[in-house]
């Protein structure tokens, strides 16, 4: 996915800046970024993130980089921040989305005897496509604006430029950006929580499609917001921090109203409540709170030497990986019978090997409540899975197990009380060797959240959306 941190001071913004950005490291595993505007000019460093911490990487650099404005980003695609010399003045841009259209968009570009940089990987750079787009315009408000009417899919940015920092969130809003202010300074963030530590209070929810301008003084609205919104629910599932606020909705009040909703109908018998390490967690309490039964952790987490688990290119090591970091106690497991809350059932195969070790360590039963529905549609509008192909995804599989092919009926599969709804989630209860398997639906996880559903994207559950 990616998260981005932007910010204007009247004193030197280095540290603000380095440390707002860190805060997003739950978000990124590939490149972290900075750039900075002081009276010499821009300054930018890029580093690769895959297999160590946004800090180490670089706390050496921050000596080059000071000034009264920056941007940063940690992402899971392409080399950020970029800078631009141009008609509309230099400037530096980072981005945070999905560019589902790219290869027209470059075409296009092409079209024109526009070129572009080549990526380390031969790919195109979706910042440098948002880039020439916006250059497009008379001015940075009108090339944003082309760019978010070209692009299809989701794109939020922040602009770098002599004067100050332009924050742009996508048009049907999918990411959120924050706008952060204290005294002497504005900063925009993917994510509240990098705010109070740094002095920051909030002080605006950008709309879909706003367009703000930054400088020390203030903020000034440049674009009014859409009507339609569609952020994606799964940041108050999985995405985002616990202390993170979208919309204002906290995230782990979210997960506990999750959990709660999962347990007020379960009728289960069970000794303890149980979450899959860490973002699994919330819910769990939840769980354990609304049935009054004790919440144990009867795995933790163990990350001093696996900071980016799921980096290795080879599934399989990123799944050795994965499950060496949850080391189980046999104290809390041995003759127990256990529920577990998760975020999701994505693949499956790591919590697979997962709930094989309980029962290796004696556990007597084993019953999985994950905090959503089936994740059925891969995602068209955040980087998320874009690896993995559609019959990864544990319901998918299901389906075509049942039907032959993973394409058909796939609304009936998607409807909870359905009976192919039923058929697909006792053959994942089959494969992962759960004694019960019971999901969230989709009406109490948006009732969870509190926010009218048409103003969700929960394409990945039922395949709705906007484009």
């Amino acid at each position: 996915m990616g998260g981005f941190f932007g910010i204007v001071s009247k004193d030197d913004c280095i540290n603000d800046l380095f440390y707002g950005t860190d805060y997003h490291s739950h978000l990124g595993t590939k490149r972290g970024g900075l750039a900075t505007k002081n009276s010499k000019g821009f300054s930018r460093s890029i580093h690769n993130i895959e297999n160590n911490y946004f800090r180490s990487k670089f706390e050496s650099d921050l000596p080059e980089l000071h000034g009264n404005k920056g941007i940063g980003v940690i992402s899971d695609c392409d080399a950020q921040p970029l800078i631009f010399g141009s008609h509309l003045g230099r400037f530096g841009i980072v981005t945070v989305g999905k560019i589902n259209n790219i290869e027209e968009l470059a075409k296009k570009a092409f079209q024109k005897k526009i070129h572009f940089s080549e990526t380390s990987g031969g790919d195109l750079s979706p910042t440098e496509i948002v880039a020439t787009l916006i250059l497009e315009g008379d001015s940075f408000e009108q090339g944003i604006q082309n760019a978010q009417e070209a692009i299809k899919g989701s794109c939020s940015m922040l602009l770098l430029t002599e004067k100050g920092i332009y924050a742009a969130r996508d048009k049907l809003g999918r990411t959120p950006v924050i706008i952060g202010k204290k005294d002497g300074a504005y900063a925009a963030s993917s994510e509240t929580c990098a705010f109070p530590n740094l002095g920051f209070e909030i002080y605006k929810y950008l709309g879909p499609g706003e367009i703000v301008f930054m400088t020390a003084d203030g903020c000034e609205q440049r674009k009014r917001p859409g009507e339609k919104m569609q952020i994606c629910a799964f940041l108050w599932v999985y995405y985002g921090y616990p202390a993170s606020n979208y919309e204002g909705i906290n995230v782990e009040f979210v997960r506990y109203r999750c959990g709660s909703a999962l347990g007020k109908k379960d009728d289960v018998e069970i000794d303890c409540v149980a979450g899959i390490p860490d973002s699994g967690t919330g819910h769990a309490i939840g769980y354990a709170n609304e049935k009054n039964i004790p919440y144990i952790r009867p795995f933790v987490k163990y990350t001093p030497t696996w900071p980016r688990s799921f980096m290795p290119q080879d599934q399989s090591i990123r799944d050795l990986v994965a499950r060496m970091k949850l080391i189980p106690i046999r104290e809390l497991i041995e003759g127990k019978k256990i529920l577990f809350c998760d975020d999701s059932i994505v693949r499956g195969t790591q919590l697979q090997d997962n709930i094989q070790v309980l029962f290796d360590y004696g556990a007597s039963e084993v019953h999985m409540r994950p905090a959503c529905p089936t994740l059925i549609y891969p995602c068209d509008f955040l980087n998320f899975s874009t690896s993995r192909s559609t019959l990864d995804l544990a319901g998918r599989k299901a389906i075509k197990e049942l039907e032959g092919v993973d394409e058909k009926d796939l609304d009936e599969y998607a409807m909870a009380s359905s009976e192919k709804n039923a058929a697909m989630v006792e053959r994942i209860r089959q494969r992962l060797r759960l004694t019960t398997l019971k999901y969230q639906n989709l009406e109490n996880l948006v009732e969870a959240i509190g926010l009218p559903k048409d103003r969700l994207c929960t394409h990945c559950w039922d395949g709705s959306s906007y484009f």
